[in-house]
């Protein structure tokens, strides 16, 4: 009973976002409870890889959103390479419209959060944390609601989710690179140069292009560069057939789908947004970070995701998907406002402050869980699998 009870849970499309779900809320009770200073305590603690004193020493947070978190990216990088060779990418035409509310989706949200924050420079360096969407939340709300929205409302949403955390990794390569150290760059090159050799050959073993990943994340790590940087580019030096015909990249991609989403985004999810409420008040809500992070996430996607994509399709450059209407499009420009893993992901990499940390999540969880309420909403009352062919013979 209990394993065919799992069985249909982890079949669920939902399953990921519920998980992550969960986990975010035990990170809020026990950040809150008698536990809080083990939990710090936890995630404070140095781990260290040491060879002759050379190597990382880190706390566990660090390691968890340094290192977890590029294999998280590493995925993200499969995905992205698959859909532009064979998927949803491959065809300019099938990205303009939700390319364009994905830009749409990132500029206003990032100049709602800098009107809130223009006159603080502390904060201001944080712009960018209502930008992201949450491709595991979003989906697993969207799948929440089964066959009462149009399988292209699915694939519109995938494809702006998916564009939406290429924008993210070129933010955080362009603007949260700390100190540069050209000569671990450099060095950053040699396993970069062994992984396009190997894809250029179609080698097909997986084991050599991880170690050769592994080290270029090192190096990239100690040169100040992000190091999730690393994770997309060894997978996009995954080779996407091998000279024997077969897929290395569609088989990575599909042993590594469970772990991320099952426990890689869990545990960054319990190590993230453990929100400190000890004294806080609805006044605190109000502050220019967490409230522009909040609305950034609430309003500033709404605006940007429905503004665009109506402005593309009334000017002629683009039309909705087939049995897609209006109130569609609002709920999922509302799901798009779900930010959670990548807006406290980016959040991190803001504010080194735990103060300020704690304000973003706060303003983070605020934002999402009020964006999903509202997709969701919008979404549940519009939609049955009747009334899709009436909206789209009504349009």
């Amino acid at each position: 009973m209990l394993l065919r009870a799992l069985d249909k849970f982890f079949g669920h499309e939902a399953s990921g976002g519920i998980l992550l779900m969960l986990a975010a809320l035990a990170a809020l009770i026990v950040a809150n409870s008698s536990l809080q200073p083990a939990y710090d305590s936890a995630l404070g603690a140095t781990f260290s890889v040491l060879l002759n004193g050379e190597g990382l020493e880190k706390p566990l947070i660090l390691w968890i959103n340094d290192g977890l978190m590029a294999v998280f990216f590493f995925l993200i990088g499969l995905e992205l390479k698959r859909e532009m060779r064979e998927g949803k990418l491959k065809k300019p035409a099938d990205v303009v419209l939700p390319g364009m509310a994905a830009v749409g989706g990132m500029v206003v949200p990032a100049l709602i959060f800098a009107a809130f924050n223009w006159s603080s420079p502390e904060t201001l360096s944080g712009w960018a944390i209502p930008a992201a969407t949450d491709i595991a939340f979003a989906l697993g709300v969207l799948a929440l609601l089964g066959d009462r929205v149009p399988a292209a409302l699915k694939v519109f949403l995938l494809t702006l989710a998916i564009l939406d955390d290429l924008g993210a990794i070129v933010i955080i390569a362009l603007f949260y690179t700390a100190d540069l150290k050209i000569d671990y760059l450099f060095l950053a090159l040699i396993p970069l140069a062994g992984l396009i050799w190997l894809n250029l050959r179609g080698a097909h073993r997986i084991a050599p292009m991880i170690l050769l990943g592994t080290i270029m994340w090192f190096f990239v790590l100690k040169s100040g560069v992000h190091a999730t940087i690393a994770g997309v580019v060894t997978a996009f030096c995954i080779p996407l057939t091998d000279k024997w015909g077969k897929s290395p990249l569609h088989a990575l991609e599909h042993a590594l789908s469970p772990y991320v989403l099952y426990l890689i985004l869990p545990i960054f999810a319990f190590g993230n947004a453990g929100v400190v409420l000890t004294g806080i008040s609805p006044s605190d809500l109000l502050q220019p970070l967490p409230l522009g992070v909040a609305l950034g996430l609430v309003i500033g996607k709404q605006l940007g995701v429905f503004a665009v994509t109506f402005a593309m399709v009334k000017s002629g450059l683009a039309r909705l998907p087939e049995g897609v209407g209006w109130m569609h499009i609002y709920g999922l420009s509302c799901l798009a406002g779900i930010g959670f893993t990548m807006s406290l992901f980016i959040g991190s990499l803001s504010y080194g402050d735990p103060t300020m940390m704690n304000d973003v999540r706060l303003g983070v969880l605020c934002g999402s869980a009020i964006s999903a309420i509202l997709g969701y909403a919008a979404l549940r009352l519009i939609a049955t699998p009747a009334t899709a062919k009436q909206v789209a013979a009504a349009r």
